[in-house]
């Protein structure tokens, strides 16, 4: 962990956080989810650097030690693609393979669609090919009172995470959707209710973990993290042929709740999912959660470095 180095990047006005080991031509591009940040990516990107590939993992404009937009309330997914795209530029990266976990594969498809010559491949974990907008996830499907839902509203999610601290916050988050089921919560109560203050925390989670990860939301708060992802996820980007044709592998974790989300199984299972990303692998990883690079880093390091070496010649 210590000879990971930080730095700041002036992007489109935005100072990003860039966390960085290894080095070299070939790179690899870590996108986080929620409530995740680039630490979230640290056993990968040591494993990766170990392989001989340059490992960068951002916090997201408004996450972690990144800048908040100036309109947090405007940001959306497109913003993070070009976040990336100038990153790349000014960092003198033509191309890169892309990691992506949660509603961090979100931008990473986008920037693959958008801008495929700047992509080498796609890893992602927990979520299979999506992208905002109409033919995205199907928002009437869902059921009433899943957190999906109750975060899209303006503050509803400021309300219920406002009664806890933030390290608090993160806990209820981290325990909640390491589970299998969906969260949903009922007319009398709010997601932060649904977890049991007693509950432990996972086995692969510490309580330094939590600590890292309380302060960097201590500096960044929620403000930018409820709108990208769960308040911008229905703008159409004008995307019109929505197809990754870079190699692609897509890492799920059987217990991972995701998997219960309306049609999502069958979209993965029976190779729905092939028809926007023709050089699709998917690998089913059967005690695996939503946070499976933090739960089973070997196993997922392993499948990263695999794919990365396949797919670089090596």
């Amino acid at each position: 962990m210590e000879k990971i180095q930080h730095s700041h990047v002036e992007v489109r006005g935005i100072k990003l956080h860039v966390a960085e080991i290894g080095t070299g031509p070939r790179v690899v591009l870590f996108l986080h989810g929620f409530p995740e940040i680039w630490y979230s990516w640290r056993h990968q990107m040591i494993a990766v650097a170990n392989a001989g590939y340059r490992a960068i993992a951002i916090d997201f404009r408004g996450y972690g030690l990144s800048d908040q937009p100036s309109e947090p309330e405007k940001a959306n997914f497109k913003d993070l693609v070009d976040d990336v795209v100038a990153l790349f530029d000014l960092l003198g990266i033509s191309k890169a393979f892309v990691v992506a976990k949660d509603f961090g594969a979100v931008p990473a498809f986008l920037l693959a669609v958008i801008h495929p010559d700047r992509v080498s491949g796609v890893i992602t974990l927990g979520i299979p090919f999506l992208i905002p907008g109409p033919v995205g996830i199907q928002f009437d499907l869902l059921p009433k009172g899943f957190y999906v839902l109750r975060w899209a509203e303006p503050g509803r999610a400021e309300a219920d995470f406002g009664r806890f601290d933030i390290k608090t916050v993160v806990r209820k988050i981290y325990i909640l959707f390491s589970g299998s089921e969906l969260q949903v919560a009922g007319d009398d109560k709010e997601i932060m209710d649904l977890v049991d203050p007693s509950t432990p925390l996972p086995p692969w989670f510490t309580e330094d973990d939590l600590d890292v990860y309380a302060a960097l939301y201590k500096n960044s708060g929620f403000r930018t993290a409820l709108q990208v992802p769960y308040r911008c996820s229905q703008l159409d980007y004008g995307v019109t042929n929505p197809k990754v044709t870079a190699p692609s592998l897509l890492i799920m974790g059987e217990k991972d709740y995701f998997m219960k989300f309306p049609g999502m199984e069958d979209y993965m299972r029976k190779g729905i999912v092939k028809q926007f990303m023709p050089n699709l692998d998917i690998t089913f990883m059967p005690e695996g959660n939503h946070f499976v690079q933090e739960q089973l880093p070997q196993q997922v390091n392993e499948l990263i470095i695999n794919f990365l070496n396949k797919n670089s010649g090596i």
